[in-house]
């Protein structure tokens, strides 16, 4: 079983997309109010007192779309400059990232995984509830930026749905065949939303790596990641493809990450709810970093009971966060 090192951290459950997979379609957002975030210092409490002392060294910012929480470069400075972060990440939608991307890397972000679930921007427009307003190219855009900059490994993140994206599968790996561009085929999630595409299933990893082996060829890549994604290449290929397979296959002995929400839960499991601590009221009612460090940790001693016992809830069960609060 992993050590669990790695935090997700989701700065903002607001976002300027509307994601069919992320957020329910036609539902009004019930959004956290702001007074209900953690501020700039409980969060860096939460991180100097709680969890780096107990051996966490790798956070992710998420959302929502991190983009849109105030003083996000200063956020990722501050966090980077910590000595004991070892590795700091951002998943983005990319739509705000071409102007501050530059800003972002010299802050101490290195690494950022950006949504690209088409190349056609009509399909991508559809996928994104973009309600009359193509967000294509400035995805694209800051992609192109992220690149120029030096973000190395960029990650493409791309939610395959069948009858929607699917049919897309061996362009947007191509991307990986001239470029260190790094492809995450990821399957479509009910979290939250269970009924949305539910008449058209999902498509397995296996499935898509066979399309990509019967035109290409694929070789299992040289480059591991810690993460959940098994990781191929193209022969020759500059990039890699990964593939997580959160529905098919169960990765739960590698999951080494735990996610603190916008407004201060903390969730050990993403695939259910079991569990979770609601650190930021403790913390405003007075309770101690070190009274909340031993809460974690106990949770930590949980973690794998709750992975293994209760993942198969997570087709099933009725979610009372959709993915936009959870953070991915």
């Amino acid at each position: 079983m992993n050590s669990v090192d790695y935090l997700r951290i989701s700065l903002i459950d607001r976002c300027n997309f509307r994601c069919k997979y992320c957020m329910p379609e036609g539902a009004e957002l019930d959004y956290i109010l702001r007074q209900d975030f953690l501020t700039d210092e409980e969060l860096f409490t939460l991180l100097k007192n709680v969890f780096i002392p107990l051996g966490f060294t790798k956070f992710r910012l998420t959302g929502g779309e991190p983009l849109l929480r105030p003083n996000i470069v200063e956020i990722v400075r501050a966090i980077a400059t910590l000595p004991q972060t070892k590795d700091l990440s951002m998943t983005t939608n990319g739509f705000l990232l071409a102007p501050i991307a530059s800003s972002l890397f010299d802050a101490g972000l290195r690494r950022i995984n950006i949504s690209l679930d088409s190349l056609d921007p009509n399909t991508f427009d559809q996928i994104i509830g973009n309600r009359g307003c193509s967000r294509w190219q400035e995805v694209w855009n800051g992609i192109q930026a992220a690149y120029k900059v030096g973000f190395d490994p960029l990650k493409l993140n791309v939610v395959v749905i069948p009858g929607v994206n699917d049919h897309e599968v061996l362009d947007l790996a191509a991307l990986t065949i001239d470029k260190r561009w790094h492809i995450r085929f990821i399957e479509f999630m009910p979290i939250g939303n269970f009924q949305l595409f539910s008449d058209r299933g999902w498509i397995s990893s296996a499935d898509l790596r066979q399309r990509i082996r019967s035109h290409w060829g694929l070789t299992e890549s040289r480059v591991h990641g810690s993460g959940p994604a098994d990781i191929f290449q193209i022969p020759k290929a500059l990039g890699t493809v990964g593939f997580i397979s959160q529905m098919s296959e169960c990765f739960c002995d590698r999951c080494n990450r735990i996610r603190l929400s916008a407004d201060g839960w903390l969730r050990p499991c993403l695939l259910n709810e079991t569990g979770q601590i609601d650190l930021k009221t403790a913390l405003r009612s007075g309770v101690s970093p070190t009274q909340l460090q031993a809460q974690v940790q106990e949770l930590l001693t949980l973690k794998p009971t709750i992975n293994f016992k209760q993942r198969e809830t997570s087709t099933t069960s009725t979610y009372k966060r959709t993915m936009s609060k959870i953070g991915g």
